[in-house]
């Protein structure tokens, strides 16, 4: 890891950024194990490397789209953990007015243009989102996350298809976790998915998913020169997930080995190659490094219990937020 682009504040807030990530899962894991989370959920930890170092680089107002994977990229976009824990239990105080659940949290006050649990389902939405910064004569950027799997989505390419002939200000940022659900990516998809950016004149790049300071780096890079009319660009990252596809999906044996998930875990985790980096530069020592964790398991600790005491919705709201105001939607685009 190298880095000279940032202040010790900045690698502070990285770093604070990942592990609020890793905290908020486990304390989502714990939920679902304990019967009080409705529905599924998908883990992102291990891989809160690339949705901090991406979001890093980018404004308040510059857009996102995510994934059923998808708490990563909120929290790394600023949400809160209170709403995003009321969010997963269904309560009104959550972003969605808990009818969102945990694959559909979108958080529009800081450009989250929400989760999708379709596979590659926000890509058109990522791409609209640019056109419309574009055609608005701002100076936006959006990044569209999604794995691996979506690669063999056909949407994928009719909108990167767009956003080469209109030079749009998007990101594609593939998180190449290695397995498609169940299945090794090399068993599903042929041929190298840089290619498939390049293939209609995209800029693509790769990079170590699991090390913060080069996923910014390289972030920061394409959005500013997306900024100035040079995008799109395509980027993997090398990454990985350290549960199951899904809470659910907790023996997996016949599809990964143990001995696999800990190398990960012992070699390439990010959180704790940040930390010894951290700490080897003098930036902070173990005991800031460890109140800094203990004050954010607090943090989380207390919004469960806020969230799980928090009202549900009420039922006369089971239509609302159904359906836009068309004719203020029209007078938004007019303006």
């Amino acid at each position: 890891m190298a880095d000279t682009t940032h202040n010790a504040e900045d690698y502070l807030r990285m770093y604070r950024q990942m592990v609020r990530i890793r905290t908020f899962e486990d304390k989502a894991n714990q939920l679902y194990l304990s019967a009080k989370m409705p529905g599924l959920t998908h883990m992102y930890s291990g891989e809160e490397a690339v949705a901090v170092g991406i979001c890093e680089a980018l404004k308040v107002t510059d857009k996102i789209t995510s994934t059923h994977r998808g708490h990563g990229h909120c929290v790394a976009k600023g949400a809160e953990f209170t709403q995003m824990f009321c969010e997963l239990l269904g309560r009104a105080e959550g972003y969605c007015r808990g009818k969102g659940g945990s694959m559909h949290i979108a958080d529009q006050s800081n450009g989250n243009l929400g989760a999708n649990a379709i596979v590659g389902g926000s890509m058109g939405i990522a791409t609209g989102a640019a056109l419309s910064a574009q055609m608005a004569g701002r100076d936006d950027v959006t990044v569209c996350f999604f794995g691996d799997g979506a690669t063999a989505q056909g949407l994928m390419y009719e909108v990167m298809n767009m956003a080469a002939l209109w030079n749009l200000p998007v990101i594609y940022a593939c998180e190449n976790n290695g397995y498609s659900e169940y299945t090794r990516t090399d068993e599903i998809a042929a041929g190298s998915i840089l290619a498939r950016a390049e293939a209609f004149g995209i800029e693509a790049h790769q990079v170590d998913g699991q090390d913060v300071l080069a996923v910014n780096a390289l972030a920061t890079q394409l959005v500013a020169r997306a900024r100035k009319g040079e995008g799109p660009f395509f980027i993997e990252l090398m990454t990985y997930r350290y549960h199951g596809h899904h809470v659910g999906d907790i023996n997996r044996d016949y599809y990964r080995s143990k001995a696999e998930e800990q190398d990960w875990k012992d070699n390439r985790d990010p959180i704790q190659r940040m930390r010894g980096w951290l700490v080897a530069q003098g930036i902070a020592s173990e005991d800031e490094i460890e109140a800094m964790n203990a004050e954010i398991r607090d943090d989380a600790e207390a919004a469960v219990t806020y969230a799980l005491n928090a009202p549900f919705p009420p039922p006369e709201e089971v239509d609302m937020h159904v359906f836009t105001d068309i004719e203020h939607a029209t007078r938004v685009i007019s303006a």
